[in-house]
């Protein structure tokens, strides 16, 4: 047994997963597929960075693999990697800073409600 919490032969039960849900399985593999189209409006280098940055913030290793892959194929640089990880750390402490002020109006209705 791994000691890992993200071990890569858990993938294997993906299989299971897709006999078990097969519905649920094929709806998320083709939302998945949406990354990977070259005929959006957003061109391919731009869907794979925009997917890595989503995979860092949802911090999926899996994810961040193979976009990180995908997008060094679509002619991302490595500048581009790095940045993208930075606007998902930008936008994930405005997320934290922003529900940190929803506590502090939470706090202030608990205090006026004494």
């Amino acid at each position: 047994m791994s000691d890992h919490y993200h071990d890569p032969a858990d993938l294997r039960f993906l299989k299971d997963m897709n006999k078990l849900a097969p519905t649920e399985f094929n709806a998320w593999l083709n939302l998945d597929k949406i990354v990977g189209r070259d005929d959006g409006a957003i061109p391919r280098k731009y869907r794979e960075l925009i997917a890595l940055s989503v995979a860092c913030t949802t911090q999926c290793p899996y994810c961040i693999e193979v976009h990180t892959k995908a997008a060094k194929v679509a002619g991302a640089s490595r500048e581009e990697i790095v940045e993208s990880a930075f606007l998902a750390a930008a936008l994930r402490a405005g997320g934290a800073a922003t529900h940190g002020a929803m506590a502090l109006k939470f706090y202030d209705a608990a205090a006026a409600a004494k």
